[in-house]
């Protein structure tokens, strides 16, 4: 595997009497060594070959020398490894760990790295739904989307009774003049409003959109292909649609209504609401005074707005007063047990914790790099960031759940774990990785490495 190295050398002052000084002439070390894990999660999940049967490669085989699946996997891998832009793999298609984990050690042609470079994946991520003379590899929307609620069913080793799937928006600031660009005023910038669907920490959806529209435009859409794909496989398990206010529309709630989905959405206030419980704000208030701490009180009744819903339905309020003033909340379901109180606390309120995973998507695995010029490419662009995500997150479920990595977020499993220095020597029959001794974290990556050989020996 020949690498490119430069002589150039880095005075670092003196230890003593001695010079510290560095290059780049290590020649095969590599600062990655971790990600052989996420290589192990792949198998163990069989994510990076099922993502890159969404592709149909029309490229004449005999004058090509990376696969789709060479380079989807490098794609994914590499935002997992904190590689987001594609400049990184003009150097990264020699780094060992790459053409391990894409197993291809030496290129077919001559001049070639093992893997691919920035131009050959900016073709991949310029992909579209049909193949033209100068893009010839074809992406599958509808595939792609169906294979994140595939990877989640394939999560479960038992049928769950019930679960919950929190759907929400989020800004993804823009910095130029890609398609479908619009300035947001809530979030005062120009933006897109991608749309997520999670259910606890896996990712079921990633929807890219443009941020002229209302924030639970196209939800019916999704929870209905997700909850059919859902249920050809769990019929019987009760889903649950978890959303805040901005979801609370006739159309959704009307379609869960009519397909047996239970929700629990927040209900954005008005004066009507509030003079519903204007008893219950006094009682908190008289009390709050009292005590000088936040005192609240719950009200259970049925609603119906002036015009836009079709029919009544249950509404639970937070009457409460905090700080000095009142602070009303109110959310509308379907669901008939639990009172108020464990509704809103403990059932609703739990949706704050889908943002913690947005947040990893968009700042650990860098979703919201969609700075290409087409909506399609920046979709994609999207998908992959997800992709890495559910790579990540099956490493922290299968792997981490017995160490002090199990509710790490995946920029620190990154960190932690992943980033690790190894000098890498290749033989007939091996190809080892003497990773750095002194790595703090060396426990965890037995650990893991441990649990997900088990996986594979009994999958």
């Amino acid at each position: 595997m020949p690498t490119e190295c430069s002589a150039e050398r880095f005075d670092f002052g003196l230890v003593g009497r001695r010079e510290v000084v560095g290059s780049f002439d290590g020649g095969a070390i590599t600062s990655d060594a971790g990600a052989l894990l996420l290589g192990t999660t792949d198998r163990a999940i069989g994510l990076v070959d099922r993502l890159a049967a969404c592709f149909t490669d029309y490229r004449k085989p005999e004058l090509i020398e990376h696969r789709v699946a060479t380079l989807v996997g490098q794609r994914v891998f590499g935002i997992a490894l904190g590689y987001e832009d594609l400049n990184d793999h003009d150097e990264l298609r020699r780094d060992p760990v790459m053409a391990v984990l894409a197993g291809k050690l030496e290129a077919g042609r001559a001049n070639c790295a093992p893997v691919a470079g920035k131009s050959t994946l900016n073709r991949l991520e310029l992909s579209r739904e049909t193949a033209t003379r100068y893009h010839k590899i074809a992406a599958d929307p509808n595939a792609i989307e169906s294979l994140f609620v595939t990877l989640f069913l394939e999560a479960h080793q038992t049928l769950p009774e019930e679960i919950i799937l929190d759907i929400d928006a989020t800004d993804d600031p823009l910095h130029g003049h890609q398609e479908g660009r619009f300035f947001h005023g809530y979030y005062d910038c120009y933006c897109y409003l991608p749309l997520y669907v999670f259910c606890g920490r896996h990712l079921l959806a990633a929807k890219l959109r443009p941020a002229n529209i209302d924030a639970a435009a196209g939800a019916v859409q999704e929870i209905a292909r997700i909850v059919t794909q859902i249920r050809a496989r769990w019929p019987h398990t009760r889903i649950i649609l978890r959303a805040d206010s901005g979801f609370a529309r006739e159309a959704l709630m009307g379609w869960c209504e009519a397909n047996a989905v239970d929700y629990i959405f927040g209900l954005a206030r008005n004066a009507r609401l509030k003079g519903t419980i204007a008893a219950e704000l006094g009682e908190a208030q008289q009390e709050s005074q009292q005590t000088g701490k936040p005192a609240r009180r719950f009200k259970d009744f049925t609603w119906s707005t002036l015009k836009s819903w079709s029919r009544e339905r249950r509404v639970i309020a937070k009457a409460e007063w905090t700080r000095g003033e009142e602070n009303p909340r109110f959310i509308v379901t379907t669901l008939t047990t639990g009172d108020g109180r464990h509704l809103y606390e403990d059932i609703y309120c739990a949706r704050g914790e889908m943002e913690n995973r947005i947040k990893e998507c968009q700042i650990d695995l860098f979703a919201d790099r969609t700075s290409t010029a087409t909506m399609a490419a920046n979709q994609l662009r999207l998908w992959f960031a997800s992709m890495a995500y559910v790579l990540v997150d099956g490493t922290r479920r299968l792997a981490l759940q017995a160490t002090d990595l199990a509710d790490a977020t995946c920029g620190t499993i990154r960190r932690k774990l992943f980033k690790i220095g190894a000098l890498v020597t290749i033989s007939v029959r091996r190809i080892r990785f003497a990773m750095a001794s002194g790595c703090p974290y060396k426990a965890s990556f037995a650990a893991a490495h441990h649990v997900l050989r088990a996986t594979l020996d009994t999958g």
